[in-house]
């Protein structure tokens, strides 16, 4: 039987290349895919190339339930320190790896492949961070880093890039990211993680424009696609009669902003969340918006 890889797939080119390098070399693979909350959801990208290569699949969705509160605390909590928004990237793969290390043991697998490149990525892919890494995860010794073997370094791509082409490879371009590296989000989700988020609420984390008034947090769509977002966690939380925890949803009459209230608020509260949705309609102005500044989140 040939030999049996884990590869932990992201679904961008470096994770990309390793199926097609352990592929070549005719090993057995599974893919590992990690969803999680606050990165672009790729998860129809990855089914599509798994199964247009014939890698099987293994994903581990932690946008939700038991893997949210687990990946939740360790963002809350990282051991490891943080980057320049709140993204502790450190404590996050070794999240990913204890996982594939705990599935890889289940299936009797003993080697686990990255796309990580020495010097790509400034807080996880140093060579002391990566030490940390795979003692901390328990896999000292059993991580393989193809890209690192075939001399792929830094952060300039010309290496995969070369491969890319000889593979006849298709990827995505880089775009958006993890959104706790983000520093204009640093405040939002430093107050919202300490609030506590379900996995409804993670939804309107990069939605719309938000305020802290008298400690309620308010979300205002900025466009007809927010304001649908905005609409369908109000219904969702209505479902699971989350409303009687205080929850409220305002849709206006004319056009303008949805806004949903997420916390219980008085008749006041409603009165100036209704002015802010009439300041950023089509009835406001900027000068009168710049009253409500002093809210923003």
């Amino acid at each position: 039987m040939n030999k049996k890889y884990i590869v932990l797939f992201s679904n961008g080119l470096d994770s990309r290349l390793v199926v097609k390098i352990m592929q070549k070399k005719k090993y057995e693979i599974v893919a590992l895919f990690f969803k999680l909350p606050f990165s672009k959801d790729v998860e129809n990208e990855v089914k599509k190339f798994v199964k247009e290569n014939k890698v099987k699949l293994k994903l581990f969705d932690c946008t939700k339930g038991k893997l949210l509160k687990e990946y939740l605390k360790i963002i809350k909590k990282a051991e490891h320190g943080i980057g320049t928004g709140i993204n502790p990237c450190i404590d996050c793969k070794i999240f990913m790896l204890k996982k594939a290390r705990e599935f890889a043991d289940d299936k009797g697998v003993e080697l686990v492949a990255t796309g990580e490149v020495f010097g790509q990525r400034p807080m996880s892919q140093t060579k002391k961070a990566m030490e940390i890494i795979e003692e901390k995860s328990g896999l000292k010794g059993r991580i393989v880093r193809p890209l690192s073997e075939v001399g792929a370094l830094g952060r300039r791509r010309g290496k995969q890039i070369v491969l890319a082409k000889k593979f006849k490879l298709e990827y995505p371009h880089p775009a958006g990211g993890c959104l706790l590296c983000e520093r204009e989000l640093k405040k939002r989700l430093g107050y919202l993680l300490d609030r506590g988020l379900n996995s409804d609420e993670i939804r309107l984390v990069n939605v719309g424009r938000h305020f802290l008034i008298d400690n309620v947090w308010v979300v205002l769509g900025r466009n007809k696609e927010e304001n649908k977002i905005i609409e369908s966690v109000s219904t969702a939380r209505c479902t699971r009669k989350a409303l009687n925890e205080g929850a409220s949803a305002i849709v206006p009459d004319y056009i303008g902003p949805s806004a949903l209230i997420l916390d219980k608020c008085d008749e006041k509260l409603f009165g100036i969340v209704n002015d802010l949705i009439k300041a950023y309609s089509k009835k406001g102005s900027l000068k009168y918006r710049k009253k409500f500044d002093g809210w923003k989140l």
